[in-house]
Parts: C-alpha cells; structure tokens; sequence
C-alpha cells in the first residue's frame, strides 16, 4: 500500500514524500522593489521537509498584483531574490515551486503602477472589497482585456515561469482557482465576451489553455503544475455548473504531460474522483475540510488511491516540521495562533521553537 510518506517521481525529480505545502498568501515582500526578503527564504526553509512546497502567489507582472507587499518575477531584482529563497530551500533538501498568480479584476488602483487599473476577462467588478495600504476598499470595476492584451499576458506568464527557473526554483504552479484572472476566464459570472475567448465551454477555457500551453514550451510540461478551484465562490465567483467546463479543461491539457493537477476540492465533492479518473498524470487533492483544516485523517486519501499527493495550508504554517508530526500523529500546534492569510506580518516568526 502506498503511503503518503513513500516518495514520489514529479517530472523527473524525486520527492521524498507525498506531503505538499499548499501556496498561502504571506505578504512580506517589503520596499518598491515587491522583492523576496530574508524572512521569507527563513519561512520556507523551516518547512523543506514537504515533498514538494508551492510558494504564496506571485505576480507574473506589475498587472497581476493584487495585495499588499507580494513579490514578482518580472524583474531582475526580483529573480535574484528568489534565488536567496529556493538556494535556502534546497540546502535543506528540499523542493520548491513558485506559483505564478495574476489575480486579475481582483485588486484596486493603488495597489498598481501610476495609470493601471486592474484588468479581466470583462468590465464586471468583484462584488466586496479588497485590503490597501490605506485600509479596505471596494473593488473597482476592472478594464476587458482586448485580444493583444490576453496575448501579452500570456507571454507574461511564459516569461515569468523562465524567471523562475533562473530564480532556482524546481517548477511551477499556474493558479487557475480562488477568483483569480484565469478563474475568471473559466466562471460564467466573470467572462460574458462573445469573442473566441468566451461565450462557449470551448471559449471560456481558451485562456487557461493558452497560459498552461505557453508556460508549458516555456519550460517544459514537467515543470508545470495547474491548481483549480472548481464551483469555489471565494472573490465573487458563480460556477454553478462547473462539470463541463473543467472536464473539457483537462481533457484539452492531458497531452501536456504537465507535472500535476493541484485540485482544491469544494463542497461539491462528487466531481473530484471525476477529475482524478480524467486525469493522466500526479493528482494533488487539496481535501474539502470546512470549518476544519486539513489533518491527519487526510493521510488515507493517498492509501485509498483518491490522489497521489494532499496538500496542507494552515497546519503547516502552524507546524514547519509538519511531515515528522503526522508520522508520529502529532502533536500539533494550534493554526488559530498563527495569522496566515494576508495582512504585515513584519515579526512574526513562524514557531521557531517547536513544541515536542
């Protein structure tokens, strides 16, 4: 029977277990420059003992931010940074992905460079608000992105995913979920174009093949990951009926030999064995557990076959160590006494000193 803790081929690359860390939002990219920092290259070292761990999102151009003080892979500065980041990852034997995260209609002017208003697949803002330096504030309507601009932004996904192999790191993960630009192409509430980028199943997941397939020449199939978020509502999205379209989505990509499928499960679970019998290659079930995190129990997903690789949020920020607590069941510190989506986090230290 295979275990979560046997090791696993991705792309080539041997992974010593079968524990993902699953991206989460940081905000610590401090100064003009929305570079990497010393505290981060700390924050992902301590928990190199993942099989593989995928970075907090990171905007493959200025365009693409979306928050506060999160970092890029646009710029040589940046890919510099990283490098302090994935060369303290890999001494401590560990794996790295950068996910690349343009998050579209999600975001607000003063969040941009001077001029640039957040974009989508359609003029249709995000109903609630987003967190500014200057405090909340309500989401604008964002600019369509006109048929040269959806090709530059592809070729802004390709080049950011060659940054990060200059930048050190072992692959990357293209976030198609959470409400973010390629979601958003992909949700019916979000893209109402007529052209050949909405409109129909096959229009509506045009982008998303477009980004996997460039990123894909790129830097090679085996080096990209794709995460989706079937039906999930987070930032105003309505995919009532999402079968059809993610179906045909994987059907499109499964001649990629891309280096995994990262589903982060809804409440709709009866179509995740759907997508995990579709699908050719690495499955990474990130598990539905509301209002719990995900636990111990999660382990069985790999034993039963459900998925080849299950991602942890919150318990792994809360434990760093967190593949040796879940061999030895525990114990495990409490996620609540971590703050781990979004804010300044200048200070905090990630449970340096770990309880037994």
């Amino acid at each position: 029977m295979t275990t979560a803790f046997d090791p696993i081929d991705l792309g080539g690359k041997r992974l010593a277990n079968r524990l993902v860390m699953a991206p989460m939002t940081r905000s610590r990219a401090y100064g003009p420059g929305a570079e990497p920092t010393e505290l981060m290259a700390t924050y992902y070292a301590q928990r190199a003992t993942a099989g593989l761990i995928v970075t907090e999102g990171i905007q493959p151009s200025p365009l693409g931010q979306g928050y506060p003080d999160t970092a890029g892979l646009h710029t040589p500065g940046q890919v510099r940074a990283w490098r302090t980041v994935t060369d303290a990852v890999h001494r401590e034997g560990g794996a790295i992905f950068a996910q690349l995260m343009h998050t579209g209609r999600i975001g607000h002017p003063s969040l941009l460079p001077d001029g640039l208003v957040p974009v989508g697949p359609s003029a249709v803002a995000a109903e609630g608000r987003v967190y500014t330096r200057e405090g909340p504030k309500e989401f604008v309507t964002p600019k369509a992105l006109s048929g040269a601009e959806i090709r530059r932004t592809v070729a802004d996904f390709a080049e950011a995913a060659r940054n990060a192999l200059d930048a050190g790191f072992d692959g990357v993960e293209l976030h198609g979920a959470n409400g973010y630009l390629i979601h958003q192409f992909l949700a019916p509430n979000t893209n109402i174009r007529t052209d050949e980028w909405g409109g129909t199943t096959e229009g509506r997941i045009r982008f998303a093949v477009e980004v996997v397939t460039a990123v894909a020449e790129a830097i090679g199939g085996d080096r990209v990951g794709l995460r989706i978020s079937p039906g999930n509502r987070f930032n105003d999205i309505s995919e009532d009926t999402p079968d059809e379209v993610y179906l045909a989505l994987l059907d499109r990509l499964a001649g990629l030999d891309l280096a995994y499928l990262h589903l982060m499960e809804g409440s709709n679970r009866d179509l995740t064995p759907r997508l995990r019998k579709v699908w050719p290659g690495t499955f990474v079930l990130n598990p539905f557990t509301h209002p719990d995190v995900t636990g111990a129990d999660a382990l069985g997903l790999i034993e039963d076959g459900s998925a080849d690789m299950v991602a942890y949020g919150a318990l792994f920020l809360a434990n760093p160590d967190l593949p040796r607590r879940l061999a030895s069941g525990g114990p495990f510190n409490d996620p609540d006494q971590a703050t781990f989506y979004g804010g300044d986090h200048r200070g905090y230290t990630d449970y340096p000193t770990l309880t037994a």
